[in-house]
Parts: structure tokens; C-alpha cells; sequence
């Protein structure tokens, strides 16, 4: 509540229009009060532990393409991020791995158009257990 626009934009996955958004939010002095409220009635809110665990795709980028057998996007989104890693929707520069399940569209062919390793769910999964 209290961060600059700076530390918010700091933060992974937080750009300049989220950053304005959220110090927007907490500007707003009835936002301010129902959080206010929230905590009177007895409601916390924890911060998140900066003991994150095992970090195995740690600088890794991933893109996925095609359905995975085993795991909503959602799901392997959640699963990269938690480990370290992040999840992407399209293919760039930063993109180390591009995860092909079946009937894979158009990213298939940019990644091996640009040289990036594709994998399928199966070395995906191992590299979830590092």
C-alpha cells in the first residue's frame, strides 16, 4: 500500500500502467478505508515468504504451444513461475524453451525458425523436478 510507483514497477510482471493502476488504487481515500475496515474486523494479510523453495528454472523463459496432456496452461504457467521460471504467451528473444504439446500452432515453427530448443511435456516434467 505504501510503495512508490518506482518499487512497484520494480517488481516482476508489474510494467508502468499496472504500477500507476495500483498507487491509483491506493491514492483513492474509500479504497483506503475498506481495507481499513477489512483489517478492523480482524482479516490480515501476510506477505509472502521470501523462502521460495527449490528454484530449478530459475532464468528460464518458457512459451507453450498446443495441449499438454497433463496440465492446463493455467497450471504449467503457475508451476514455471513458482519454480523461478517465467511463463510467456509469445515467442521472443528471451525465450529459451518452447514446450509443444499436441497440434501445436504457429509458435512451433518461430521457435525452430530462431534456433530456440522445443521440448514436449514429458522433458518439461523432468526439468520441473530438479
Amino acid at each position: 500500500m505504501k510503495a512508490g510507483e518506482k518499487e512497484l514497477r520494480e517488481t516482476r510482471e508489474i510494467g508502468p500502467e499496472i504500477a500507476l493502476s495500483v498507487k491509483k488504487f491506493f491514492s483513492r481515500e474509500e479504497n483506503t478505508e475498506v481495507i481499513q475496515r477489512l483489517k478492523d474486523a480482524g482479516i490480515t494479510v501476510e506477505e509472502e515468504s521470501a523462502d521460495r523453495g527449490a528454484q530449478p528454472l530459475e532464468g528460464k523463459t518458457f512459451v507453450f504451444t498446443g495441449e499438454l496432456e497433463n496440465y492446463t496452461r493455467d497450471e504449467v504457467e503457475e508451476l514455471v513461475e513458482t519454480r523461478g521460471g517465467r511463463a510467456t504467451s509469445s515467442i521472443s528473444g528471451e525465450t529459451g524453451f518452447v514446450v509443444a504439446g499436441s497440434g501445436p500452432g504457429s509458435k512451433l515453427d518461430q521457435a525452430k525458425k530462431r534456433g530456440i530448443r522445443v521440448i514436449d511435456e514429458s522433458e518439461f516434467q523432468k526439468m520441473l523436478e530438479e
